[in-house]
């Protein structure tokens, strides 16, 4: 009876999470959506009751973006957003969360950007206890004046969440480089070690960082 409990267990988690996480963002649209009707719903009449739609807010939500997308990526609209950044630079507080927000999204969702390019092996919380981390760059400025030797900068995910973590600047020659590639890493981190990567699951040879260490 148990090996069957564990077998169905195990067959409808992965689908039960899934669709967890997906609810979880259908209703942080229509959140979102509904947030909006509240604001203009007193200006025009009639229009609160959209909430009463299911859907309705993902919809209008994947729709804006889409349509803000196909505007930014014009010259008018390139136009706009400099001026909109200018505007919210402006705005003390406002203008150092909002320009460090855009940096690390800029990086992050850039075809171009070179963050979380290679998997590695750390030394961390102590020495001799080991964990995975990402290459997210190098030390620059006034921060890579005061260290001694090259440093590499490092994110160390926390499990069974990879969105929370912690930033590190380590010694290159305290980092041991993996072959695996990041998706593989990261399924390894989300599943606290049990789904260890595959033997072929490394990394693409355009995705390999020229200065890595053999």
């Amino acid at each position: 009876m148990k090996k069957y409990l564990i077998a169905g267990l195990l067959t409808w988690m992965p689908l039960a999470i899934t669709i967890w996480v997906m609810l979880w963002v259908v209703g942080l649209m229509d959140g979102m959506f509904n947030a909006v009707l509240s604001l203009f719903g007193t200006l025009v009449p009639g229009l609160a009751q959209l909430k009463d739609i299911p859907g309705l807010g993902v919809l209008v939500t994947l729709a804006a973006m889409l349509l803000t997308g196909m505007f930014v990526t014009n010259i008018f609209g390139q136009w706009w957003v400099q001026q909109w950044d200018r505007l919210l630079n402006r705005i003390p507080i406002v203008k150092s969360i909002y320009s460090s927000v855009k940096q690390v999204s800029d990086t992050l969702f850039s075809s171009s950007g070179n963050a979380f390019r290679e998997a590695v092996l750390v030394q961390y919380p102590r020495e001799g206890s080991w964990t995975i981390a990402f290459v997210t760059g190098r030390p620059s400025g006034e921060v890579a004046a005061h260290l001694v030797g090259e440093h590499v900068s490092l994110y160390v995910p926390t499990t069974p969440n990879p969105t929370s973590g912690f930033f590190l600047m380590m010694p290159k020659s305290s980092i041991k480089p993996l072959d695996m590639s990041v998706d593989a890493a990261l399924k390894y981190i989300i599943s606290m070690g049990v789904v260890a990567p595959p033997a072929g699951a490394v990394a693409q040879p355009e995705e390999a960082d020229p200065n890595r260490r053999g």
